[in-house]
C-alpha cells in the first residue's frame, strides 16, 4: 500500500488542519440552527433550550445545549414539520427503507442533492474509484437513498453507471460480463449470493473485470468482508450512511481500509453513553449522534442513530485529517435481551464466519418458553459439509454452540440447515425473528 497512489477528490479540505475543520463546522452549525428555527418542529424545542438565534451558538461545545432528535420525532413531524424551505424549492423526497407505519421522510433542494452527490463522489474517490470505472449499482432504487444517492455520486465522479437495482441475479451477471463491470454496490449478503450464482451459472472469474465492491445497508463483520473478498477475489470497502443523513457516503473507508473517515466539514459526530448522554472516553464505544451541516430543506440536529461505534484516535496513513470511526458493533435498538443478557446479532455472526464448513446464510429466532427466553440459531452449511458424515455435522453444531455460549454467555439451540434452505434477501438481510409476545 505504501507505493500505491493515495487518491483525493478535494485534497485541501480532506487534509485541512483541525482548526480549519472546526471553523467550518462552527459556521455550518450556525447555519443549520438558522434553518432549524424556520421549522415548526425545532422552533419550540430550541427556544426551550435557550436558543433563539444562531448567535447563541458561540463554540462547538455549545452543541451540548441542543436537543436530540429521534426517528420517532421524524414520524411526529410528518409530513412537513421539519421542512425549512418552501415546498416549491424541494426537488426530491426520500424515505427511510426500514420504516413501517408513518414513514420518516427526507426533503432535498437542488443544492442539497448537489452536496450529497459530491459527498458520495468524494467517498468513492477515497476508496480508489475513478472515472474509468464501470459501476453496477445493485441497491434498490426508489425511496431508499442507497440507490439514487450512490448513483448520482458515481456519475459525478465520472464513472459509467449501470442502474440494475436489486434482484434478477442472472441479469446482474450478464451485465457484469458484457459491460466489464469493475465496481459493484450491494449488501454483503447479496454479494455472497452473487458468488454462489457465478459458480452455479458456470461463469469463470477471468470473464469478469470486477475489482472492488462497496457494501452497505446492513451491518457486517470483518470476517464477512474477508469471506466475500476470498470468494470473489476483490477488495471490499465499508461505508456508512442512512437516509436521514443523505444516504451513503457519510463515512467511508479510504484505500488503507483502517476505519471509515467521517466527512467532518459536512457532519458533526458525537459518541455518547446511551444512558447518561455524556461523551464516552476517547477510543471507547458509544452511540453515534449526528448533526448534519449541509442541508437546506431539512435540518437535522443531534440525531440519535442508535448505532454503536468508537473513534479511532491514531492518524490514518492516507494523510486525511478527518476523524475515523470503527466498524459498528451493533445498535442500541437491535440489541436482544435474552433472559436478562444483552446479545447482539453481530456477536453470533462473528462465531459463524470464523467456522469452517458454515455457509452464507443464518437466521436467529427468539421465542418464549414458559417464563424463559429461547434462542435458536439456524445455520446453513456448505455443500461439502452437508455431504459429509453425520458425525462431522454434529461436531460442527456442538462446536458452534460452545463458541457462541462462551461469547454471549447464553446456551443457544443450533440447528444445522442444508445449503440454500434459508431465504435469500436481495435487499437488507433479515437475520432476526423475535417471536416473543409484545407487552
Amino acid at each position: 500500500m505504501a507505493e500505491r497512489e493515495i487518491p483525493f477528490r478535494d485534497r485541501a479540505i480532506e487534509t485541512a488542519s483541525r482548526a480549519e475543520i472546526e471553523r467550518v463546522q462552527l459556521a455550518g452549525l450556525k447555519r443549520q440552527i438558522a434553518q432549524a428555527l424556520k421549522t415548526d418542529f425545532y422552533r419550540g424545542r430550541l427556544a426551550s433550550a435557550g436558543i433563539s438565534s444562531p448567535d447563541d451558538i458561540r463554540t462547538l461545545a455549545d452543541i451540548r445545549k441542543l436537543p436530540f432528535t429521534t426517528k420517532g420525532d421524524l414520524r411526529e413531524a410528518y409530513p412537513f414539520g421539519l421542512l425549512a424551505v418552501p415546498k416549491e424549492e424541494v426537488v426530491r423526497v426520500h424515505a427511510s427503507s426500514g420504516t413501517t407505519g408513518t414513514p420518516t421522510v427526507i426533503y432535498l433542494t437542488q443544492r442539497d442533492l448537489d452536496v450529497a452527490s459530491d459527498t458520495m463522489a468524494r467517498s468513492l474517490a477515497a476508496a480508489g474509484g475513478t472515472r474509468h470505472d464501470v459501476v453496477q449499482n445493485m441497491m434498490t432504487y426508489g425511496l431508499f437513498t442507497g440507490g439514487l444517492c450512490f448513483h448520482y455520486g458515481a456519475e459525478l465522479l465520472g464513472a459509467m453507471v449501470i442502474p440494475t437495482s436489486s434482484g434478477n441475479t442472472l441479469r446482474q451477471l450478464k451485465f457484469m460480463k458484457d459491460f466489464g463491470t469493475t465496481m459493484i454496490h450491494a449488501t454483503p449478503s447479496y454479494l455472497l449470493h452473487l458468488h454462489a450464482a457465478i459458480e452455479e451459472e458456470g461463469y469463470r472469474r477471468e470473464d469478469l473485470k470486477l475489482r472492488m465492491a462497496i457494501t452497505g445497508a446492513e451491518p457486517h463483520s470483518e470476517e464477512l468482508r474477508q469471506k466475500i473478498q476470498d470468494k470473489l477475489g476483490i477488495e471490499v470497502y465499508n461505508c456508512y450512511g442512512m437516509s436521514e443523513l443523505n444516504g451513503p457516503g457519510v463515512a467511508f473507508e479510504c484505500v488503507f481500509r483502517k476505519g471509515m473517515h467521517v466527512w467532518e466539514d459536512r457532519y458533526i459526530f458525537e459518541l455518547l453513553n446511551p444512558e447518561t448522554f455524556e461523551p464516552v472516553p476517547e477510543g471507547e464505544t458509544g452511540e453515534l449522534v449526528v448533526t448534519i451541516l449541509c442541508r437546506d430543506a431539512m435540518p437535522l440536529i443531534r440525531y440519535r442513530t442508535r448505532d454503536l461505534t468508537r473513534f479511532i484516535p491514531e492518524p490514518c496513513p492516507c494523510g486525511r485529517t478527518h476523524r475515523r470511526i470503527a466498524r459498528f458493533t451493533g445498535r442500541t435498538d437491535d440489541m436482544l435481551i435474552i433472559n436478562g443478557v444483552n446479545v447482539f446479532p453481530s456477536q453470533i455472526e462473528e462465531v459463524l464466519l470464523k467456522a469452517k464448513g458454515v455457509g452464507a446464510n443464518y437466521f436467529i429466532i427468539v421465542e418464549k418458553e414458559g417464563v424463559l427466553d429461547k434462542l435458536t440459531v439456524q445455520v446453513e452449511i456448505t455443500p461439502e459439509t452437508f455431504a459429509d458424515d453425520a458425525r462431522v455435522i454434529n461436531a460442527l453444531r456442538d462446536r458452534l454452540k460452545s463458541e457462541m455460549s462462551a461469547l454471549i454467555t447464553i446456551n443457544p439451540i443450533v440447528e444445522i440447515k442444508q445449503p440454500g434452505s434459508l431465504p435469500v434477501s436481495e435487499g437488507k438481510a433479515k437475520r432476526v425473528d423475535d417471536r416473543r409476545p409484545k407487552d
